[in-house]
């Protein structure tokens, strides 16, 4: 052994394209990116014989030995990516969250050894092939995905060799091809390579845990490329899984990185016990094998605290938060993308809690956070200052809701392509603020815009395209524009029934938005069938005590009553009260409702004692719910107070008008909202000769 060292030793002093290989990946595994770069590219110059870069010539009394020992006791960071390829990795990689990025480990990237030349036993196709591998996994290391993906392709050209015992293997080249791809965005072209090293493993007969590696990568694509390869995506995973526990054992670094990838997959088909499951073993191994500050710790933490806030847990999500927000701090810097995601988690937490002022806080160390990351036209800005938007909207706050809306969307459409979903959805909270402020004209516009990208994508038949189209018919209702408000709800019903089919909730809805503009034209019987079906649809799907069946039954029996058929509306009244008592409980709001419809339905038919039964036991609902000053009290008092004027009772009908009056006087009405209904004292004397002459 020590003659075989001495004579490596005699070979590596004297030969300069090995010891500049040396001196590269001494550089590379000390973080010095842009120095390993220089001097693979003066080995390749060097085994080459030719220049081959744009670099200047390299000068032949190059101090090697010096720089190989700078090289070997130097630390330091990795270097910046110059402006260009900032850029692109930028754009390629707006969309990620945190677990598709660089920093973290999803087993994406397993064949990163730099090689020695040793290995290479003096072919000189295999020394070009190790140097460009070398050069490639420099400029992976620095961020720099497309120039390594060119030299990594070349390596594969001069080395594509058979053997498994080869220093340059297909299999690891094709892994790292498909690992620059993928950082790069291109899928597909990734998990063919993926595919193609899956293949090259069987065909060599290699080791299990090689094709353990292929199928996770395989997987991560599957998972990251669409929903429906979820499935897919478990089955790889679940045997790599398998390969790598029973060659590895249950607590190795590589198990915990499988199982980090199952448990996002659990994740985001809202599994949420099963992905608690996998994330609290994984984050267990990587703690043990990997020391609580890595930053693949970090990850998992992160990952299982997502969960349990999706689980409503408040209180551990936040505690596990704060752990990734130091780690994070701590490994990546304060002015990080991440530390800004976390951020505007953790303001998340306090938001649902109801503590709006440590909302406001964190969402703002978001946003500042973000900016000095990613500068101020950035998606993940964008999306803060959308959540910073919505936190006012909840609060009542609109004129600072639509600014952040507006700022938000201005960053949105500087950066994102123009039909992107994240702008629509800005549109649709601005949209949402204009119906709000009963500007509909305007949210007619935005609504408007937002269907016309949605066509662009979609085309005219997506079930997008139908609830954009619901908007508008709304804001043309509530702008009392009913021919065009029943246009676009007969769209969206079309749309709706050749999706959905005729018996889905989303055609009862729209077919109940049709009777109601149907109603306001006055045209009854068409809106009554409208209802009618909207109903067989709703009792079908809920059942018959559901409240959205109930609507229904409310809106047939006030059809009922406005063509005079007070019987029929009676019916129906009785059973939407049977339903709401059912669904909502006795004192809901739409039980008050119905019950003064019926008090009406009686005072119509001048059945004045069951009407005043009906008004009485409406204000009790409201007396308790409300309080006795509640402007709704004086509105069921002032009923009252007619039917006592059309029974002739004096006091009882006085009483009932004064406090009907106090209340609105201390809520700030004019004395003019009450209504008498003996204005028409002659019609009302004619109905009830004993009020006359208290008329």
């Amino acid at each position: 052994k020590r003659q075989r060292a001495k004579k490596r030793s005699a070979s590596f002093s004297l030969d300069p394209v090995s010891l500049l290989n040396e001196v590269g990946i001494a550089h590379l595994q000390n973080g010095r990116t842009s120095e390993a770069v220089k001097y693979f590219k003066k080995a390749l110059h060097r085994v080459q014989g030719t220049t081959m870069f744009s670099d200047s010539p390299i000068s032949d009394d190059f101090d090697i030995v010096t720089d190989f020992k700078h090289a070997k006791v130097s630390s330091s960071i990795k270097c910046e990516k110059d402006d260009a390829e900032n850029s692109s990795n930028t754009k390629s990689n707006r969309s990620l969250y945190i677990y598709q990025r660089e920093e973290y480990d999803e087993g994406m990237y397993m064949y990163k050894e730099p090689i020695c030349l040793e290995e290479c036993f003096g072919d000189n196709r295999l020394t070009i092939a190790a140097v460009m591998n070398n050069l490639a996994h420099s400029l992976v290391d620095g961020g720099f995905y497309s120039e390594a993906l060119e030299w990594f392709e070349n390596a594969l050209q001069k080395a594509y060799v058979s053997s498994t015992t080869a220093p340059v293997n297909r299999v690891a080249l094709q892994h790292n091809i498909g690992h620059c791809f993928y950082r790069l965005g291109r899928y597909e072209e990734s998990l063919a390579c993926y595919h193609r090293a899956l293949l090259s493993v069987c065909e060599l007969g290699m080791t299990e845990l090689d094709m353990a590696a292929s199928l996770n990568c395989i997987a991560v694509i599957h998972f990251h490329n669409s929903s429906s390869e979820v499935a897919k995506a478990m089955e790889m995973f679940s045997t790599s899984l398998e390969i790598r526990r029973r060659i590895l054992g249950s607590s190795h670094a590589d198990v915990a990185t499988v199982l980090n990838n199952i448990g996002r997959v659990h994740y985001l088909d809202n599994k949420y016990k099963e992905a608690l499951i996998v994330y609290k073993e994984a984050l267990q191994i990587r703690r043990k094998t990997l020391g609580k500050d890595h930053i693949d710790v970090a990850a998992t933490v992160y990952n299982t605290g997502q969960t349990l806030h999706q689980m409503g847990k408040l209180d551990e999500a936040m505690e596990l938060y704060k752990e990734f927000l130091e780690m994070a701090k701590a490994r990546l810097g304060t002015n990080h993308r991440d530390v800004a995601i976390m951020y505007k988690c953790i303001a998340q937490i306090h938001q649902e809690r109801n503590e709006f002022e440590e909302a406001k806080k964190m969402f703002e160390a978001a946003l500042q956070t973000g900016q000095a990351a990613l500068g101020n036209c950035h998606p993940e800005v964008a999306s803060t200052l959308n959540k910073i938007g919505n936190l006012s909207y909840e609060l009542g706050q609109l004129d600072a809701a639509m600014s952040y809306y507006e700022e938000g969307l201005t960053v949105e459409k500087a950066v994102l392509d123009k039909d992107h979903p994240h702008i629509i959805v800005t549109l649709t909270n601005i949209a949402q603020i204009y119906k709000q402020r009963g500007d509909y004209m305007a949210a007619i516009r935005s609504y408007r815009e937002i269907h016309g990208m949605q066509l662009r994508v979609h085309g005219p038949v997506h079930i997008d395209v139908a609830a954009t189209l619901s908007s508008l018919g709304l804001m043309h209702y509530q702008a009392k524009d009913y021919v065009a408000a029943f246009e676009f709800y007969q769209d969206a019903l079309s749309i709706r029934r050749e999706i959905l089919g005729e018996d889905h909730a989303d055609v009862a809805s729209t077919l109940n938005s049709i009777g109601l503009v149907l109603f306001k034209q006055d045209l009854f019987d068409v809106a009554k069938e409208c209802f009618i079906e909207s109903l067989r649809i709703r009792r079908k799907l809920l059942g018959p005590n559901h409240r959205d069946v109930a609507i229904l039954w409310y809106n047939i029996a006030t059809i009922f009553l406005e063509i005079g058929e007070d019987d029929e509306a009676m019916k129906f009244y009785k059973e939407t009260l049977r339903v709401e008592r059912s669904a909502l409980g006795y004192d809901h709001h739409d039980v008050v409702l119905t019950l003064q419809h019926m008090g009406q339905v009686h005072q119509q038919r001048g059945e004045l004692n069951e009407a005043l039964g009906y008004f009485k036991e409406a204000a009790e609902i409201e007396r308790r719910k409300q309080g006795n000053d509640h402007v709704s009290v004086a509105k069921i008092l002032n009923l009252i107070g007619n039917i006592h004027l059309q029974k002739a009772e004096t006091k009882e009908m006085i009483d009932c008008y004064a406090e009907a009056l106090r209340i609105y006087a201390k809520s700030g009405q004019s004395a003019d909202t009450l209504v008498i209904a003996g204005y028409n004292f002659y019609a009302l004397s004619k109905l009830h000769p004993e009020c006359a002459p208290l008329a």
